[in-house]
């Protein structure tokens, strides 16, 4: 990357490139039906998506991780049982806020 010429150009540059390689950020979201017509559900994990290469899970209470090779492999991590009494799982994916700003 080149540098512009003033500090707020390069600021704004590095920003575009922050949010252009900004990994997708998930919630594995897991279900179950507690009678027939009503669902319970909860968040299980949270995942972070690159454009190539791994994604990562981390489980809601932090104390599981792993590395799998795309988001469609997640669910079925945090599917158990079958049939009705049993807990399903899916993604739902974090919006991008198209913003970035410097500071700590």
């Amino acid at each position: 990357m080149e540098t512009p010429h003033s500090p707020e150009l390069f600021d704004k540059e590095l920003c575009d490139l922050v949010l252009a390689i900004a990994p997708r950020i998930f919630a594995v979201v897991q279900e179950r039906e507690v009678r027939p017509g009503l669902k319970d559900g909860c968040v299980a994990a949270w995942g972070m998506a690159f454009a190539e290469g791994p994604v990562h899970v981390t489980t809601a209470d932090g104390t599981g991780q792993m590395v799998l090779n795309s988001p469609q492999r997640v669910p079925r991590w945090f599917t158990r049982g079958g049939g009705e009494d049993g807990v399903t799982a899916r993604l739902v994916w974090l919006s991008r806020s198209g913003n970035a700003a410097h500071g700590g």
